[in-house]
């Protein structure tokens, strides 16, 4: 089944050219089908990549989805033009009746400042709650992580010596859950931060379950109240060329950023990058959708509590 977009939307003909199946919203509405309603809270400074990113990924389930986007009234994006913003993008209080299957709040910009120094902090725990009861269930992405990780269950993040930077080799924690179902012994993510969250922090709440980490990268990934809630500390949504990007952007500018690990063809940077990530990466997004939305939510949507 296809994804259902906002008209207009640059993702469309992007994912158009990669032979995936989007339809526009008009479209969409002739159909006489209940999509799943996913809203993406996308807080990174280049929006579009990371819809692109995104709806790449959720366009491999079979079921029909509806994806909308929020932002906050509190923060203006410097990066993304205002016409994008104001034509597919409506602010929180705007969409606060409003109930969803799914949602996915992306990292941010912002993981060297205390959490309560960000700008919008007010707003976006006014988000983490309201996600709670209005929500089925949501996936937090790196910082987003982070943030719902310490305002939820107190956990708190430390600053790292060196940037976190590369594909890292996985392992999942304990008996087998269906957010892994189909996965492989070891699977790799990407990560790209500064800071990190601790194993014997998780282990300590009996209200989070740590399901994958790494011996390299640490804690990767943590499920709470029964898959209501995924925390992600790295990227697996990242496109091939993404830490490329970064790595160029920041070589010669910031003295914590070295070559990322596990990523260039024999550790060269003028090769190309070795994706090793990508297939678990649509099967997760896949098993999301699938046993923790669309199994779990209720017909009538209204009835999400």
């Amino acid at each position: 089944m296809p994804l259902r977009l906002p008209d207009r939307l640059p993702a469309i003909d992007i994912l158009k050219k990669e032979n995936i199946f989007v339809i526009d919203e008009s479209r969409g509405t002739t159909q006489d089908i209940r999509p799943l309603k996913i809203v993406i809270l996308n807080l990174m400074p280049l929006k579009i990549t990371t819809e692109t990113d995104l709806i790449r990924l959720l366009s491999n389930t079979p079921l029909q989805l509806e994806v909308s986007f929020m932002k906050l009234k509190s923060h203006t994006p410097k990066n993304t033009p205002i016409e994008h913003m104001m034509m597919f993008y409506r602010d929180f209080e705007v969409m606060s009746k409003e109930k969803f299957d799914g949602m996915i709040v992306t990292g941010a910009p912002v993981e060297t400042m205390d959490f309560e120094d960000v700008s919008y902090w007010d707003e976006i725990t006014t988000i983490f709650e309201w996600a709670k009861t209005h929500v089925t269930s949501t996936l937090y992405i790196c910082w987003a992580a982070q943030a719902g990780l310490y305002y939820h269950y107190g956990i708190p993040k430390y600053p790292l010596d060196k940037k976190m930077f590369g594909i890292f080799p996985q392992y999942t924690s304990g008996k087998r859950i269906p957010i892994f179902r189909g996965f492989d012994d070891v699977f790799q993510m990407p990560h790209s931060r500064h800071t990190e969250i601790r194993k014997e922090d998780i282990l300590a709440n009996p209200k989070l379950q740590l399901i994958a980490e790494s011996p390299e990268s640490g804690v990767s990934m943590v499920m709470a109240r029964k898959g209501r809630e995924f925390f992600i500390t790295g990227h697996l949504e990242y496109a091939p060329d993404t830490l490329d990007k970064e790595y160029k952007r920041d070589m010669g500018v910031r003295d914590d950023v070295d070559l990322p690990k596990h990523y260039y063809l024999n550790d060269d940077p003028t090769q190309s990058p070795l994706v090793t990530w990508r297939a678990h990466a649509n099967l997760l997004y896949n098993n999301w959708i699938n046993y923790y939305v669309y199994q779990e939510t209720p017909y009538d949507i209204n009835q999400i509590e």
